[in-house]
């Protein structure tokens, strides 16, 4: 099955790839490789003014009121050019949670100021075992005066340094059920208490670190979606950013392919292009057909998640754990055809060979959507095979 883009999509992709193409040039992202921060607040204030920080969110608060196959399409983009922002972590754990679960009060105030640019969420999730499910958090949040007060440590917090706010998984209550009991909280990130630490991280271009939080006070008013009722709303916001990461990882998948192929009509080994000997052909033909059938599966789980389908999650778990697969994979291919320059520092090819490893991890690797998708059918054929909860890193 194919959707095909409609005509504003079509316009949507084209200025994202000229914006991106004319404002993030190569030098620019290799100077944020080095970056303590990772990314560039003149880029970031260009992006809000284009209305992107605001894509899926309603008019009513300053949004564009587009849908997420929308949000899918500048994805593309955004991956394809390996675009040093935190924008995946602001839109979903910052609008799109709170639109979805806020209170109208927490909308008004907080949807505008993701919207400008004011606002950079971070979602500071997991803890010592590094898996996103319940029994994993266990910061504590006790409820004093009107307020809670949280103390421990998160670790792998994607865009902690360029982070405004951070939404804060904690335990507010111990039960024997360990879904129960967890409070989404909205932190702000300049709280005396809050120290963060740099994680030596693979993909330099999506810094992780270390924070710990150390009795800092939240008001009642910044708790998201209720107390003791974070589990689910954390399961539902995370199925949301598999599938923005899988459209992610479709435009990384299409940049390795282009500049694979170009380079093989370009390398010329025994007096003519290295394109035209079959085992090259034979590999350029596995990347492009890696690459559609990622493409079908994220275009899936796209439009279901637009139209609300009951069988989002399941259409999400086929195209992040393909996506995984096909990414790591074609950045495989990528550098073996390229040859010794394939993994040089010069070479933009080693930069999306690590973008692959960490967009696969990132809420849920290949593997634990595998486990998902077989417990699914498991349940649905009336199997009773027993599994483990599988590993679900963040971003």
């Amino acid at each position: 099955m194919e959707w095909v883009l409609n005509e504003e999509q079509e316009m949507l992709k084209t200025m994202a790839r000229d914006f991106i193409a004319k404002e993030c040039q190569r030098a620019h992202i290799r100077a944020m490789l080095d970056d303590e921060v990772g990314y560039s607040p003149v880029l970031w204030k260009k992006i809000a003014e284009l209305g992107w920080l605001g894509l899926t969110l309603p008019e009513t608060y300053g949004g564009a009121g587009m849908s997420f196959r929308d949000l899918a399409v500048l994805c593309e983009e955004m991956g394809r050019a390996l675009l040093p922002a935190p924008f995946i972590s602001t839109v979903v754990f910052g609008g799109m949670l709170i639109n979805a679960y806020g209170t109208e009060e927490q909308k008004k105030e907080w949807l505008p100021k993701i919207i400008n640019g004011e606002v950079i969420v971070s979602p500071a999730l997991l803890e010592e075992d590094g898996d996103l499910w319940p029994g994993g958090i266990n910061m504590r949040a006790i409820a004093r005066d009107g307020e809670f007060s949280l103390t421990g440590t998160k670790l792998f917090v994607t865009d902690a340094r360029a982070a405004t706010h951070f939404v804060v998984a904690a335990r507010t209550e111990k039960t024997d059920n360990p879904e129960d009991g967890i409070t989404l909280f909205l932190v702000d990130a300049k709280e005396w208490g809050i120290f963060i630490k740099s994680l030596g991280s693979m993909d330099l271009l999506r810094k992780q670190y270390e924070v710990e939080v150390t009795r800092v006070a939240v008001p009642v008013s910044n708790i998201i979606g209720g107390v003791n009722k974070g589990w689910p709303i954390l399961k539902q916001i995370a199925t949301v950013a598999a599938a923005v990461l899988s459209a992610e990882m479709v435009g990384g998948m299409e940049w390795v392919l282009d500049t694979t192929v170009a380079y093989t009509k370009d390398r010329i080994a025994f007096g003519v292009p290295i394109g035209s000997f079959q085992a090259i052909k034979h590999q350029c033909a596995d990347m492009k057909t890696a690459l559609e059938y990622s493409r079908s599966l994220m275009e899936w789980a796209a439009e279901a998640i637009k139209d609300n389908d009951p069988d989002a999650p399941l259409a999400v778990s086929m195209a992040k754990a393909y996506c995984g697969d096909s990414y790591r994979f074609m950045t495989n291919r990528g550098v073996q055809i390229h040859g010794g320059i394939g993994f040089t520092w010069d070479h933009d090819m080693h930069l999306y060979f690590k973008r692959a490893r960490s967009s696969d991890t990132a809420f849920g690797d290949a593997n634990y959507h595998r486990e998902l998708l077989a417990k699914h059918f498991d349940k649905h054929m009336g199997g009773s095979t027993v599994r483990g909860r599988g590993a679900m890193m963040m971003m």
